[in-house]
């Protein structure tokens, strides 16, 4: 799942970890095709062709854990809840609140922006991911 596409998030640039998470992406659109992935993850051809492609579109976590769930035997919405919960997860072990998550990260969201993220409130991009899963386990790293 996208929380452990790398073995160390922290060590990354946000952008290596979401190029990383993108390239997890990639393997499971290689291994079954464009057209199938966007048929069974309900994505736009465009969207899946363009990743496929090489191009980096605008992914929401949600759009992300559909392309991944095509090839587990877990849905969607149980491999968003699992990075949400790791999220939180290394939060608490780093002893991070909300606020520091967005003094910390170049991601024009505030605190509340970045809590209501993580819980599902408001949608969360691969890019953003990216930002604050860095951030958590860079802290973690410690």
């Amino acid at each position: 799942m996208l929380y452990d596409t790398v073995d160390e998030p922290g060590a990354l640039s946000p952008q290596e970890l979401h190029d990383a998470y993108e390239a997890e992406l990639q393997s499971v659109i290689d291994a079954y095709g464009a057209e199938r992935i966007a048929d069974e993850a309900g994505l736009s051809v465009e969207t899946v062709a363009a990743l496929d492609g090489g191009d980096s579109p605008r992914l929401t976590l949600s759009e992300a854990a559909a392309i991944l769930a095509v090839d587990t035997d877990l849905d969607a919405d149980t491999i968003v809840q699992e990075v949400r919960d790791h999220l939180l997860m290394g939060m608490t072990t780093g002893v991070l609140d909300v606020d520091t998550i967005a003094s910390n990260v170049d991601l024009d969201l505030s605190g509340q922006e970045i809590q209501q993220a993580i819980e599902g409130r408001i949608r969360m991009t691969l890019a953003e991911l990216a930002a604050i899963h860095n951030y958590v386990a860079g802290r973690n790293a410690r």
